[in-house]
């Protein structure tokens, strides 16, 4: 190169080439006299030498590199693609649609040129799509398919063409739609079409990084969006897509068998960094495959770089830090390496070479000891990062099924051990457990069973007899395999669930475990299957709900729907369901493994609650057409359970809204928007998606209960409340005001809502028509609940919650005017303790029922979870219903 354009060679400026600077030096080759064709070919030669010496002797960035490489694609592409449209113009005229404009023509890079990840010596595979069926205007019309396949012969002369210069880049067409036997250019319909009826799952691996490169004004228009909503639609599926694992298989089985061939008899070919085992492509394989299978439900996780895509999906939690850090490294190491060999003779090759002095070369140029008779330090590396990058890979791909084989000769045939007998076969049904068999008997009659595919009815089976044989290893109960066999049913159809228990069958040992421990979590899972993805997160059991890192998550997730132009209501609405069903599933699990206590769970569903109506005002508020400013002035204020954040498992949420635009210039219009926006609000919390629900809103605490507006102004709330005006609330209001507090929206509202809440509490009351009006309150809320004779309900009986309930609101409302300690919203038994230090309950009365309120919650709180009766033999909680009814008797005294 430095012989053959040493007069050109300074023409390109110091530094690494970007996309300004490769356009300057094109045109200043042009200017010099130099043919486009020509121009762009020595602009290559002169870029390639730039980048040898900054990789080489300056130790550049790999990522440096590449980018390079893809920026002389781009600009050469773009350069290409005006000039071939200039030249079919003068032909055939423009080509245009029925609306008389111009139809776009768009280039689209595949692989590691999508990816901005071009090595030094790579072909270019391409696809090259047209908007719009039309005609051309010329003298001589053809369609718009005539016109842009001759600029693809075009294409291909001007950057494909081998001249005295050589040629840009080798162009490879293979990767379109139909292969080599399909036509050189498709519409965007034809290519949805194709999509749709034949897209194979290995498409989707090559799509992933597909982008249009050129021309550059289809980029500003805008219009090539369009392309992209497409295959984003067809790469990414909108649930979890555990069923690409065994295409990546037949795919990756593919590459390595035509590996094997290629270097049958030639031992030297063994050493290909790019496609041998170990090499770039499987760790390439290994990033497409999670972000297959996740990206549809996470679209923050997409990206096309592999070193980009590892650190996000690193962040998301789907890969260990340590193993994706040794990823990246072994990539840029096998890259480093791929881009030496590549610059020995400027070659599309990934063979490491046998010459001595070329590995010397090498091992040097990445300053490495040269290789002696005892040791080679570039292979001992080589060979140490291959076996790791491996071992990531089998374990990624094989979790299903044992490795195909052993060392590279991989399983021939269908597979390496007997085909399980399928699900509905008699022999299946010998293999199991008597109990379990009787149970799995009457689907080989069902519908459902008789329209699976084959290789669905033995994903099926090998679930069951993985379940029947962790019964006889005594590593799993018969009552939780039947509980599994139980949860099977409804998603007969849902492949992708059982595609995912087959793939990770670690994932099935901890849902037989957990189906073990109680009967509620089966429920749940029923309701919402998705979330056994969650039992593969090994962080599953450490830690606690985590407020700031929940909303950022979601937040980044909305951000990444918009730039992929998803961010519609339905999108948003499944986004905010899931990720409330995956923490419930955690807490849960947390929660019957014992790693956290009864008051743990409420703590952690309260404030996931908190965090979830946080983010449902922010995205609906931004999704209502009325809305009059950026943020509104707006607050949840929670009540009952979630304000007092006792939250269990599926409970309502009792909120009131409020909103304060005092500073609105048009108030009278105020209402109707936050009346609008409530409405909105309340929809997007409680309709249920092919997502599932997410909560059930009771408004019957706002002022004047379900006759009332669905939001009212602060100003109004604290008139109805301390009761100015003809208007006032009830003294069971005031009860409900003692645990209320602001859960979600403009935390500006909290000084003045929590000054209301106070004045409340403080406001001077009748003690004795307090305690009679409260209690007849308990007395009719207690004969609503049946009881049977002989038992004790934890909660309603005489000695049960609901009296600890309303003791602790008789005691703030009447004594927190003089005892300021008991105003704060901290709890039923932080409460208790607090009066009791006040003087205001008998020594160790306090203290003794805040222990048998929270022994009666932990007892109710265990039935529910194994789906049982909340009332028990009496003798049972004996002690604690005392120590309650002591409390009670110390609060409403017996009339003299």
């Amino acid at each position: 190169m430095r012989r053959r354009y040493a007069d050109e060679l300074s023409l390109l400026p110091p530094g690494l080439p970007d996309t300004d600077l490769i356009g300057a030096l094109i045109d200043t080759l042009l200017a010099r006299g130099r043919a486009l064709p020509s121009a762009m070919r020595v602009a290559r030669h002169l870029v390639l030498e730039r980048l040898a010496v900054l990789d080489v002797e300056q130790n550049a960035a790999m990522e440096d590199i590449t980018r390079a490489m893809t920026n002389l694609a781009e600009v050469t592409l773009d350069r290409a693609v005006v000039q071939a449209c200039a030249d079919q113009d003068a032909r055939f005229g423009p080509p245009l649609n029925e609306a008389g404009e111009r139809i776009e023509f768009w280039v689209v890079g595949m692989g590691k040129l999508g990816a901005h990840e071009l090595n030094v010596s790579s072909d270019i595979d391409l696809i090259y799509v047209y908007e719009d069926a039309g005609q051309t205007t010329g003298p001589k019309s053809v369609t718009a398919h005539e016109y842009f396949s001759e600029v693809a012969r075009s294409l291909y002369a001007l950057i494909g063409d081998v001249t005295e210069d050589g040629n840009v880049f080798r162009v490879d067409l293979a990767l379109r739609p139909n292969g080599n036997s399909g036509p050189a250019v498709v519409s965007l319909s034809m290519l949805e079409e194709y999509f749709l009826v034949q897209g194979r799952e290995w498409e989707r691996f090559a799509w992933l990084k597909s982008r249009v490169v050129a021309p550059f004004s289809s980029l500003r228009t805008g219009r090539a969006l369009a392309l992209r909503d497409t295959v984003t639609a067809f790469v990414y599926r909108k649930y979890l897509d555990y069923g690409v694992f065994e295409g990546l298989r037949q795919l990756h089985r593919k590459v390595r068998d035509e590996a094997q061939r290629r270097a049958a008899g030639r031992p030297e070919r063994a050493n290909d960094v790019k496609l041998s085992r170990g090499g770039i492509r499987e760790i390439e394989f290994i990033v497409q495959l999670l972000l297959v299978v996740r990206g549809g439900q996470f679209p923050e996780i997409r990206t096309r770089s592999t070193l980009k895509a590892l650190q996000r999906l690193t962040a998301g939690g789907l890969m260990k830090p340590a193993s994706a850090e040794r990823l990246a490294e072994a990539y840029t190491f096998l890259r480093r390496i791929e881009h030496r060999i590549q610059f020995l003779d400027d070659q599309q090759t990934h063979l490491l070479p046998t010459a001595d002095g070329d590995l010397a070369w090498i091992a040097a140029s990445m300053g490495m000891a040269a290789c002696d008779t005892d040791a080679c330090e570039l292979l001992d590396t080589l060979c140490e990062t291959r076996e790791f990058v491996a071992m990531e890979f089998d374990a990624l791909l094989h979790d299903g099924q044992p490795p195909a084989g052993g060392g590279n000769g991989g399983c021939k045939g269908k597979s390496c051990r007997p085909a399980p007998q399928p699900i509905d076969s008699d022999e299946f049904l010998e293999q199991l457990p008597l109990a379990l068999a009787e149970r799995v008997r009457p689907w080989m009659d069902h519908p459902r069973i008789r329209l699976l595919r084959d290789e669905s009815k033995q994903r099926l089976a090998r679930l069951v007899l993985r379940a029947a044989q962790s019964v006889t290893a005594g590593t799993c109960s018969l009552e939780a395999a039947t509980r599994f066999i139980d949860w099977l049913e409804p998603l007969l159809r849902r492949e992708s669930y059982l595609a995912l228990l087959v793939e990770r069958p670690e994932v099935q040992v901890r849902l037989l475990r957990l189906l073990g421990l109680a009967r509620w979590p089966a429920q749940f899972l029923m309701r919402h299957p998705g979330v056994i993805d969650e039992l593969a997160d090994e962080r599953l059991l450490h830690g606690r709900f985590e407020r700031d890192s929940y909303i950022a998550d979601l937040d980044a997730r909305h951000v990444a729907w918009e730039r992929f132009n998803q961010a519609d209501e339905e999108s948003l609405l499944d986004t905010l369901r899931r990720a409330h069903h995956a923490e419930v599933f955690r807490t849960l699990v947390r929660d019957v493994e014992g790693h956290i206590t009864v008051e743990q769970v409420a703590d952690d569903l309260s404030a996931l609650a908190d965090a979830t109506l946080d983010c449902a005002v922010r995205w609906a508020w931004m999704h209502l057409r009325q809305r009059h400013r950026d943020n509104p002035v707006f607050a949840v204020i929670a009540y009952g359970k979630l304000g007092g954040k006792e939250l269990g498992y599926g409970s309502d949420l009792d909120v009131v809204f409020l909103f304060d635009d005092a500073d609105e210039p048009d108030r009278d219009r105020v209402p109707e928007i936050y009346t609008a926006f409530v409405r909105k609000l309340i929809n997007w919390l409680t309709t249920r998606t092919a997502a599932g629900e997410l909560f059930d809103i009771d408004t019957a605490l706002r002022p004047n209960g379900n006759s009332g507006l669905l939001v009212t102004s602060l100003q109004s709330y604290e008139n109805y409340q301390v009761g100015r005006g003809s208007n006032t609330a009830w003294t069971w209001e005031h009860q409900a005001v003692t645990r209320a507090r602001l859960a979600a929206g403009d935390t500006s509202l909290t000084p003045r809502f929590e000054s209301v809440r106070r004045a409340v509490l403080c406001a001077p009351r009748d003690p004795v028509a307090l305690r009679n009006e409260v209690a007849a309150m308990r007395e009719k809320v207690r004969s609503a609940h049946v009881v049977k004779p002989g038992l004790f309900d934890v909660k309603h009986s005489p000695g049960g919650m609901m009296d600890v309930e309303f003791a602790v609101q008789v005691l703030v409302l009447a004594e927190s005017a003089n005892h300021p300690e008991l105003q704060d919203n901290v709890g039923n038994i932080a409460l208790l303790q607090r009066a009791e230090a006040c003087g205001l309950l008998p020594a160790g009365v306090g203290r003794d029922a805040a222990n048998a309120y929270r022994e009666l919650r932990r007892a109710q709180h265990r039935a529910r979870l194994d789906e049982k009766p909340t009332q028990f033999e009496t003798s049972l909680l004996a002690t604690e219903r005392d120590a309650v009814l002591a409390l009670w008797a110390a609060v409403f005294p017996p009339a003299a």
